[in-house]
């Protein structure tokens, strides 16, 4: 009787992951669609060589995070909350003012909380680069664009 020949699973190593610059103009993208798609490229799960274990995602770059957009009532309701760490310190900022203070932020927050809870999502955290402009200073690593046209709003704004 021959033995059953069992193909192996191969898994990446870190030394050999290939790392990619992609750009994103976020102009006109809903801020869940567009930071789940983020999430899934930092974490490498475009790539056939992804290892849960390991970080084999890319680089991605967002420009004109300003320009994000709240589908229905969420630019007045939803309630970004933080925790100073004293007695009371709860603070509430609603969406509206933080995407006018802070657009890196909004966008920077709905990508880390898609992606996993664990020391290695910290790291492919360090991989996002947001800008509220459309200028980045990663021109030397010449980012491919990017474009997820099923992330785009269509119709009217708040």
């Amino acid at each position: 009787m021959q033995p059953l020949l069992i193909p192996k699973t191969s898994l990446a190593k870190p030394g050999e992951v290939e790392r990619r610059w992609y750009v994103v103009d976020a102009t006109g993208m809903i801020v869940g669609r567009l930071a789940a798609e983020i999430a899934r490229i930092l974490m490498g799960k475009h790539k056939p060589i992804y290892t849960p274990h390991v970080d084999t995602g890319d680089y991605v770059i967002v420009v004109n995070a300003e320009k994000v957009v709240f589908t229905g009532k969420k630019l007045t309701t939803k309630m970004y909350k933080r925790y100073t760490g004293y007695p009371g310190g709860l603070r509430e900022t609603p969406a509206r003012e933080m995407l006018a203070r802070k657009p890196e932020e909004v966008i920077r927050l709905a990508v880390r909380r898609m992606l996993p809870k664990n020391r290695l999502a910290r790291r492919q955290l360090q991989k996002l680069k947001v800008y509220a402009g459309p200028d980045h200073p990663h021109a030397a690593q010449k980012p491919e664009p990017l474009t997820f046209e099923h992330c785009r709003a269509h119709g009217p704004e708040d």
